[in-house]
């Protein structure tokens, strides 16, 4: 748990490694250790790292924030908008699922194919792709039912045309974080699921 945990705070901490900016928003590869922590310790201390994921999101908000911010923190605020518990939501919840939803796809596909030879490397990718769909699809729906309006005023765009937008966000950093995240999952957790069986 310790390693997780402390993999996932050097990631927050370090500029571009985490959380990578990409103009008013930032990509994130943080859910990978969550994902795996979850695989290998189970879904309770799987979302514990979700947990601590959501932590550092919220303090990378408020002390490193960018123009959407808000949406994260209930301590940032631009302009005459600002966050609030809906905030902690969007921060914590998806982060919380992350492992939860991970571990037992992972054991679901593990079942449907009978643990046959290619089951633990088809059910790691499979749990990498989803874990990491949890967090992007949440987080950016979540963002649109509580923030709509003043998500598209920051990124000065009409309302209506805002759900396209988050569309866009979900095929052009959503896509590529699952595929990272499937491809690091397979390869890390691989090690750790068999150093955990051998031992």
């Amino acid at each position: 748990m310790s390693l997780f945990t402390a993999i996932i705070i050097i990631m927050a901490m370090v500029p571009g490694l985490g959380y990578i900016p990409l103009g008013v928003i930032r990509a994130t590869i943080i859910h990978v250790p969550v994902i795996i922590g979850a695989l290998v310790l189970g879904p309770k201390k799987g979302a514990i790292l979700g947990g601590i994921f959501g932590l550092t999101s919220l303090i990378n908000n408020t002390f490193a924030p960018t123009v959407t911010s808000f949406v994260f923190s209930p301590f940032y605020t631009m302009g005459e908008i600002h966050g609030g518990v809906k905030s902690l939501i969007i921060c914590f919840v998806p982060r919380i699922l992350i492992g939860i939803v991970a571990y037992y796809v992972y054991k679901l596909v593990r079942k449907v194919m009978k643990n046959s030879k290619h089951s633990m490397v088809t059910a790691l990718a499979i749990s990498g792709v989803i874990g990491s769909l949890t967090n992007t699809l949440l987080v950016m729906n979540l963002i649109y039912l509580f923030f709509g309006e003043s998500y598209a005023a920051v990124k000065e765009i009409a309302y209506e045309a805002l759900y396209g937008t988050i569309l866009v966000v979900i095929g052009t950093n959503g896509i590529p974080e699952a595929i990272v995240s499937a491809i690091l999952v397979t390869a890390i957790g691989r090690v750790f699921l068999k150093s955990r069986i051998r031992n």
